[in-house]
């Protein structure tokens, strides 16, 4: 069953912190708000490489980066968490990332999607590792950029795989 979480009471979703840390509001769907996140990233994306190809994703991804290391500080320091849930900026640097590299195609943005999140949830090595080094803002959104960095050269060595064996 798909529900809300309540934002901190010192942070209403005007706040344009909440409104970027939980990429107007999509950080707030229970379960799984990164999930949730990347999703609602999706149409932007679409419309940004439509628009402006891979180099506007890339901007994109680096404004999202930007201006998620305040956010993202600014809702956890709210939040009293050193990770809330909520904010899903960081999915959304990532996602822009992972399909600025990749190919504007529907097999590679769904493999995006699900390398991305595969990634982002099990956090492997060195994942994990920056994910305990980095903290407030800038921690939270590092270790995402590591995901997506992960999934572009899973996408790259599996597509290599595919050329080769067929």
């Amino acid at each position: 069953m798909i529900r809300l979480t309540a934002l901190p009471p010192s942070l209403p979703l005007h706040h344009p912190a909440a409104l970027i840390a939980t990429w107007f509001g999509a950080g707030l769907i229970r379960p799984a708000p990164g999930t949730w996140g990347t999703l609602f990233a999706f149409p932007f994306a679409l419309t940004i490489g439509w628009a402006g190809g891979s180099w506007a994703l890339l901007f994109c991804s680096c404004a999202a980066f930007a201006g998620g290391i305040w956010a993202a500080g600014q809702f956890c320091l709210a939040a009293e968490k050193d990770d809330a849930p909520e904010v899903v900026i960081d999915e959304v640097a990532a996602i822009f990332l992972v399909l600025a590299a990749l190919p504007m195609t529907p097999v590679a943005w769904v493999s995006a999607f699900f390398l991305f999140r595969l990634f982002d949830i099990l956090k492997p090595w060195p994942i994990s590792a920056i994910e305990r080094r980095f903290k407030g803002g800038f921690g939270v959104m590092i270790d995402d950029i590591a995901a997506a960095l992960f999934a572009i050269f899973s996408f790259i060595l599996l597509d290599t795989l595919w050329l080769v064996l067929t």
